[in-house]
């Protein structure tokens, strides 16, 4: 694990991040129409994400025909999944769509990763993946709302169910250009792609915004996700991602919950229930258990390319 330490605490500090937002977002989504709240915190990035790659990399540029792939993956990873995002809190509860998108996303990874790259899940990475799940579950359902698999919320669980499939098949499908490219590259011309085919569902919306009432904190807010939770958290997500697998990384996706749960209870002063602290404990355990993989696969072949 020595060797990959960084990108296993990188992976864990991104899925904090991330648990996080779930408090910062709820300022800003009371001024901001979910959609225009997704295209701000994707499009804002761009200036910064392509600046980025220009200092560190001396181009922006990718081959053409590569251009394709990188737009289908952003519809689906950044347009799709985020919309579809909004719609399974809308039609079933956040409890349900909590434990959908989360839990399955990482069992998913694991199962169609060799469509995609030469991972193996090893016994111990199942086990860990096994016992992170259990944390995780114990999480969302130790608190004071319960899983709830009634008629009127079958809608919103198979739309949060179908974001765990798609987001994992979204994660895959950007490791092998990820060989080609750095994924800082890769990550700035999906999101050009998602930010592009996003806009056009903002139409109609901007005139419900009270600009006069917008606060510190709201823009602070817009500043997290566009910076903490775009910027940092998707290119550090992607780097690990590269060099430890997009199965084993994707189990760190369990941390998300446990950090949401704290933000929840340090910004609302919502309680924490002693499953959900045993659930931490369990998840932590499980994670660690994956990170101690003594097995070395065979490094991927770096062919990246300068582009200029």
């Amino acid at each position: 694990m020595a060797s990959k330490s960084y990108y296993y605490l990188g992976l864990i500090f991104v899925a904090i991040v991330w648990g996080i937002n779930f408090g910062v977002s709820r300022w800003a989504m009371e001024v901001f129409p979910a959609e225009v709240f997704v295209f701000l915190r994707f499009g804002l990035a761009l200036p910064v994400l392509f600046l980025l790659l220009k200092v560190t990399e001396g181009s922006v540029k990718v081959e053409r025909r590569d251009l394709l792939r990188l737009a289908f993956i952003g519809l689906i990873g950044i347009t799709a999944m985020e919309i579809m995002v909004m719609y399974s809190i809308k039609y079933t509860t956040l409890t349900n769509a909590s434990l959908l998108n989360v839990a399955p996303w990482p069992i998913f990874a694991a199962l169609f990763a060799p469509l995609f790259t030469r991972e193996k899940i090893t016994s111990r990475v199942a086990a860990g993946g096994l016992i992170a799940l259990v944390g995780v579950t114990m999480i969302i359902l130790g608190g004071k709302d319960g899983f709830d698999l009634g008629s009127e919320y079958m809608i919103g669980n198979y739309i949060a169910l179908a974001i765990s499939l798609i987001g994992a098949l979204f994660n895959l499908a950007t490791m092998p250009l990820m060989e080609k490219y750095s994924p800082l590259r890769v990550t700035t011309w999906f999101i050009l792609f998602g930010s592009l085919f996003i806009f056009p569902i903002t139409l109609g919306k901007w005139s419900t915004i009270q600009w006069e009432n917008l606060s510190t904190a709201t823009w602070g807010a817009v500043a997290y996700n566009v910076l903490m939770c775009t910027v940092v958290a998707i290119v550090i997500w992607n780097v690990s991602m590269k060099h430890v697998g997009a199965a084993k990384a994707n189990f760190f996706r369990y941390f998300v919950p446990a950090a949401a749960t704290v933000a929840g209870a340090l910004f609302f002063n919502e309680p924490i229930w002693a499953a959900q602290v045993v659930g931490g404990v369990v998840i932590i355990f499980g994670l660690v258990w994956i990170g101690m993989e003594r097995k070395q696969h065979p490094p991927m072949i770096n062919i990246t390319k300068t582009y200029r």
